[in-house]
């Protein structure tokens, strides 16, 4: 139960988007302005009117991939297998959570025409704490990498029910510049990825950026590899999230110093944007890039130190993001709660979640 202020709400029926707007910027877009309480509807297509000239637009570029993997067991079961490529361990290890009861010590296959015992192993059980499992990769990684890219899909939330198919959902649950991180590098994998979307920024399109120019409006890029800690269902006894791979570069901490000290407005787009900048702020003042982890969670009261203003989607209850969300709102002083805007949006039919509308907070 959460303590002081509920971040519970109950959606209306056909609330939640099963598949993403077409064309992408086509999404609604609620306007919230803080200083005078107004809410604007809108479309995405149309979001740089609403941003101050000069601005700076700040992006999560982690790439999503195809983490979940269907595996059989040696008894010939089959077992789904999400696997938190975000959350990789030293060697030939990877955490992961599993659809159904597995073993410590069991070994699963990958699916084929053969019987389990002729099937070469891909991953081993080491370890389980409650519903999260340890896995050993036996295949090399960059075998392992490739299997997920051929064969995995893509892990979109239970939620989602859509006719999507796989190469479709692919491409929809994917920013525009998403950047590839899931490569070989000096003969090794590296396996920094992303098993959920920044969804916020799912809505951009190149028509969106090209928008952007008569107002001089410039972005640049972080990266957050979104695990399930950003997603989760938090209460009173949370004080960190799942700790989150985060980078910035130097020259993307100095655009946002230059920034800040010109006065021009820094937006981030997405809560996973708002997570970098300011669990990495101190390096960002002393104009030095970041490379490390984050398990940041910002809730009420809470000083932000770099971001202005944010682009955002609408959250499920009871997450930590529903509770960012409060706490930028008190942090401007707004007039209208989120509640008041979630309300609002519900009755103008906006959709929620992952593949929803979107809000812009200035």
């Amino acid at each position: 139960m959460l303590s002081k202020l509920s971040y519970d709400y109950k959606l209306r029926e056909g609330s939640i988007a099963n598949n993403p707007a077409e064309p992408r910027d086509s999404a609604k877009l609620l306007v919230v302005n803080t200083k005078t309480g107004d809410i604007k509807v809108d479309i995405f297509a149309n979001i740089s009117k609403f941003l101050p000239e000069n601005s700076l637009l700040v992006l999560n570029d982690t790439k999503v991939i195809p983490a979940r993997l269907e595996l059989t067991k040696a008894t010939g079961g089959k077992v789904r297998i999400l696997f938190l490529v975000n959350e990789m361990q030293s060697g030939q290890l990877v955490k992961g959570l599993a659809d159904r009861k597995l073993v410590v010590g069991d070994q699963l296959f990958l699916d084929d025409d053969k019987g389990p015992n002729d099937k070469t192993p891909i991953v081993k059980i080491v370890a389980q704490n409650n519903g999260e499992f340890v896995f050993e990769v036996l295949v090399p990684m960059l075998d392992f990498s490739s299997i997920l890219k051929e064969v995995g899909q893509t892990p979109l939330p239970p939620y989602i029910h859509t006719d999507l198919s796989e190469e479709e959902a692919r491409e929809k649950y994917q920013t525009i510049y998403s950047k590839e991180n899931f490569e070989s590098k000096n003969g090794l994998a590296d396996m920094s990825a992303s098993v959920a979307a920044p969804t916020a920024s799912l809505h951009f399109t190149d028509r969106v950026f090209q928008s952007f120019e008569a107002k001089n409006i410039e972005k640049t890029f972080v990266t957050l590899h979104v695990g399930r800690g950003t997603f989760a269902h938090v209460d009173e006894k949370v004080t960190k999230l799942h700790e989150e791979p985060v980078y910035i570069s130097e020259e993307s901490a100095a655009a946002i110093l230059q920034a800040k000290k010109e006065g021009r407005t820094v937006i981030a787009s997405g809560t996973t944007a708002v997570r970098v900048l300011e669990s990495s702020s101190d390096n960002i003042l002393a104009e030095q890039g970041y490379s490390g982890s984050t398990s940041i969670f910002i809730k009420p009261p809470y000083d932000f130190k770099i971001v202005d203003a944010m682009i955002t989607n609408f959250h499920l209850p009871n997450t930590s993001l529903l509770q960012l969300l409060d706490a930028f709102l008190q942090y401007k002083k707004s007039p209208k709660s989120w509640r008041e805007i979630y309300n609002f949006a519900m009755e103008n039919d906006f959709k929620f979640y992952s593949f929803g509308d979107a809000m812009l907070v200035i």
